[in-house]
């Protein structure tokens, strides 16, 4: 099963790599340095890797990205959409004035699912896999970018469950025997880069992430499986809002605006 891996040269998306890597599933990774791209690659020995780079702040790069992908292969079994930030301490915005968080954690990944889509549908079944979190927020439809009252925490947590329910609403438009979408909360602070500057201890390991993340990637108890949030290994529930028909269908709507893309078909 060829994977792509955004935010693959740091922390799970890494570990992630290195798992998949050594189970044979060629991989396409995604990174915004060049030089721990090259890293990465290199620290995976044998492997069919191959490495891409953008910056998810840069809904540009973003769609040179998805050409630079369907130049490296015919087919994409598994798109694990990883990469993310933080909150900010305090608000920033892209060059296109979106709030800074929303656009790496979760518009990026909404574009790129995107712009890839036809490419998973022409290598089904074929698997989307968003790392979430359980630290969710419900969102504001009218203020998606934080003009007002901006917080570092809500920020996160919004961007998060922005996820989420972008995730069920396109599970919701897509047969289960075409591609699944399901979103995760790999695991409760783990030992990465993020975590340990920010919190500054970890509770769960980096393979518990993993571990979770690999099974709704390539894992074959999950075949059809579509439409759900984890919680690590378990079937969870997410916000209330994730389960709000119109406000997933309104997120949908206004994500399709920002990010100046047509409607699935």
């Amino acid at each position: 099963m060829t994977v792509l891996i955004t935010g693959a040269t740091d922390g799970l998306g890494r570990a992630l790599a290195e798992r998949l890597a050594a189970d044979g599933h060629p991989l396409i990774l995604h990174g915004r340095d060049a030089g721990k791209l090259a890293a990465t690659a290199a620290a995976l020995g044998g492997a069919q890797v191959h490495t891409v780079r953008a910056d998810l702040a840069d809904l540009g790069q973003v769609r040179k990205l998805a050409n630079d992908v369907r130049g490296l292969t015919d087919r994409l079994d598994v798109f694990v959409s990883n990469a993310g930030i933080g909150g900010r301490p305090t608000r920033e915005t892209n060059a296109d004035g979106h709030e800074l968080t929303f656009v790496v954690n979760y518009l990026s990944g909404f574009l790129l699912t995107l712009e890839l889509l036809p490419l998973l549908r022409a290598s089904a079944p074929a698997r989307i896999v968003n790392v979430a979190s359980l630290g969710q927020h419900p969102l504001d439809l009218a203020d998606l970018m934080m003009a007002r009252g901006y917080d570092q925490s809500r920020a996160y947590g919004q961007s998060k469950l922005a996820q989420i329910m972008s995730g069920f609403e396109l599970a919701e438009r897509l047969p289960a025997g075409e591609v699944t979408v399901n979103s995760l909360h790999p695991g409760t602070y783990m030992p990465t880069k993020m975590v340990l500057s920010t919190i500054g201890y970890s509770v769960d390991t980096l393979e518990t992430g993993v571990e979770s993340t690999a099974r709704l990637a390539v894992g074959a108890e999950v075949d059809g499986v579509t439409g759900r949030f984890f919680d690590r290994l378990r079937a969870a529930r997410a916000a209330d809002q994730a389960y709000d028909t119109a406000a997933r269908q309104e997120l949908w709507r206004r994500s399709l605006t920002l990010v100046d893309h047509a409607d699935i078909s």
